[in-house]
């Protein structure tokens, strides 16, 4: 199963915990960070789908934080939590490109509903189903149709497709794609993703709602047409 991943920063680790214990019963995994700075450090290394962000942190602040992950990647949703209600702090997170804003103490439920709306949003959902444009990807049963004709590809290619076409536009290292989708333990060799990836764009060369792009000294990523 395709699980998301949502980083959770946030400096009150009581509340840190509690925001991962409700997401993780709705099948998210989580990652959390104490400030900005460690957050850094949990996006060079983990493929994160969503971030929830404090404000007010010691080393490196929410705004700061949102301020650079936007630089790097305008595409992944924020949701921003915390106990500065005025207009001003709202109108300054959104202008440095927070999603949505909630003001604590917070309704875990409705953190919830935000948090699936948000990935609904970014394309991104749990109904194991995808589409991009004519084609429409079935996690369930593996299978990738368009106009009638339907392909069983194997699990690790599907799994592989549904990844990339899940974040149209955004570059995967080898590495990253080889922890998600074969696992950290895994002993294969990086390689084995460019094999996959061949085999996929052969399933699919003539496909005309999307292509699979290699970008050269970094990965991998698809396009829509």
């Amino acid at each position: 199963m395709l699980i998301l991943q949502i980083l959770i920063v946030e400096d009150d680790s009581k509340l840190s915990d509690l925001y991962s214990i409700v997401l993780n019963k709705e099948g998210y995994k989580t990652v959390c960070a104490g400030d900005g700075q460690e957050a850094w450090e949990v996006l060079e290394k983990e493929h994160i789908d969503l971030i929830i962000t404090d404000i007010m942190m010691p080393v490196m602040d929410g705004y700061e934080f949102v301020k650079s992950v936007r630089q790097s990647n305008p595409l992944i949703p924020i949701l921003m939590i915390t106990a500065r209600e005025d207009f001003a702090s709202k109108n300054r997170g959104f202008l440095l490109g927070t999603d949505d804003y909630m003001i604590k103490p917070i309704d875990m439920n409705e953190m919830v509903l935000r948090v699936k709306a948000l990935l609904r949003r970014a394309n991104i959902n749990q109904e194991h189903r995808l589409s991009v444009g004519g084609t429409l990807l079935d996690y369930d049963a593996m299978t990738v149709s368009r106009e009638g004709d339907t392909q069983m590809l194997p699990q690790k290619e599907f799994l592989l497709l549904y990844k990339l076409l899940s974040y149209p536009g955004k570059i995967f290292t080898r590495l990253q794609l080889m922890d998600e989708i074969w696992g950290r333990d895994s002993t294969s060799a990086a390689q084995t993703v460019d094999v996959h990836i061949n085999r996929l764009r052969r399933h699919f060369e003539g496909n005309p709602d999307f292509s699979i792009l290699t970008v050269r000294g970094l990965g991998y990523k698809a396009v829509i047409r």
